[in-house]
C-alpha cells in the first residue's frame, strides 16, 4: 500500500521517541541539502532519510525474525544489532509502506554500513546520518566541513571515526564498511590521478 507524505510521517513519527523523531527530522533536512548541492533528487533524498531509522526502535527478536524469515543477509546475525535495523528498515519500507524505487530502498538498507560503489543517493543519506544538526560526536565538524567540498571525503573521514571507535571498544567490524571506505578512498585517488 502506497503511503502520502504525511501518512508516512506520521507513520514513522509513531514508531521513536521524541528525540529519534528529532534526528530524523535533522537527517531529513540534511538530506535535502545535500541532495541539491551533489545532483542529487531532493525527493528521493527526503524520502530515504524519512524511512532510515523506521525499524531503529523495534525488538531485536523481531528484526532477527525478519532477517532469518525473508532471506536478509544472515550475516548481519554475526554483528551489532545497531546494524540490522537498516536492512529491516528498507523491507519494511518496501513491504508495509509500498515504496518501491529501488535507489531509495540501498540508501536506506546501506545507510549504517555503507557498500562498495555506493550512489549518490546512498552517500547523501549515510552522510546526513553522521551530520544533521543534533549530532554531537568527536570529529563531526569535521565532518560538516569537509561535507562542503565532497561527499566522498566526508564519507571517509565518517567511517574512520566509526571504525576508530569500533576498535576503542574492541567490537567487531561489519566488513562492508571497510569495503565502502576503501571502495570511496579508491574514488578519490582516480579523481587525483
Amino acid at each position: 500500500m502506497k503511503m502520502s507524505r504525511d501518512q508516512l510521517l506520521e507513520a514513522v513519527r509513531s514508531q521513536m521517541p521524541v528525540k529519534r523523531w528529532n534526528h530524523t527530522a535533522g537527517v531529513m533536512q540534511s538530506a535535502v541539502e545535500l541532495a541539491r548541492q551533489y545532483g542529487v533528487d531532493p525527493v528521493k533524498a527526503d524520502l530515504a532519510a524519512l524511512l532510515h531509522d523506521v525499524a531503529k526502535y523495534w525488538p531485536t527478536d523481531k528484526m532477527e525474525r525478519i532477517i532469518r524469515e525473508q532471506g536478509l543477509p544472515s550475516v548481519l546475525l554475526q554483528h551489532d544489532k545497531a546494524l540490522w535495523h537498516a536492512p529491516v528498515g528498507a523491507y519494511v519500507a518496501e513491504h508495509e509502506y509500498g515504496v518501491t524505487d529501488m535507489e531509495v530502498l540501498d540508501a536506506i538498507r546501506y545507510h549504517t554500513s555503507g557498500r562498495e560503489r555506493m550512489t549518490k543517493l546512498d552517500k547523501v543519506v549515510c552522510l546526513a546520518d553522521y551530520i544533521e544538526p543534533g549530532r554531537d560526536f568527536p570529529g563531526v565538524d569535521r565532518i560538516r566541513e569537509l561535507a562542503k567540498r565532497s561527499l566522498e571525503e566526508a564519507l571517509i573521514a565518517g567511517f574512520d571515526s566509526t571504525i576508530s571507535f569500533l576498535l576503542s571498544k574492541r567490537a567487531r567490524i561489519f566488513p562492508t564498511t571497510l569495503q565502502a571506505r576503501n571502495s570511496l578512498i579508491e574514488e578519490v585517488d582516480s579523481r587525483q590521478q
